[in-house]
């Protein structure tokens, strides 16, 4: 029987920055741009990345990319959700 490696998909050079925030942070976050969790795009609690960082459904992620054309950092926000099965 052979063994499975585990890779780390958060040390890939093509996976950007996540950060799971806290619910004051999320709150916050909503009330600045005056929407609902739903009206965040959204990722599965199964995604290699949800796993990784230890997201749950009803988190939000924050996603921080590095930009060479524009400013230093974007941020997106990915709302955490259950795959329908």
């Amino acid at each position: 029987m052979t063994k499975k490696k585990k890779i780390d998909v958060l040390l890939h050079k093509y996976v950007p920055k996540h950060v799971l925030l806290t619910k004051a942070e999320a709150e916050e976050l909503l009330e600045t741009y005056k929407i609902r969790y739903t009206d965040l795009p959204q990722m599965f609690e199964k995604d290699p990345v949800a796993i990784a960082i230890g997201a749950k459904e009803g988190d939000v992620v924050k996603i921080i990319r590095d930009s060479e054309t524009t400013v230093s950092q974007i941020n997106y926000y990915r709302y955490v959700k259950k795959e329908k099965v």
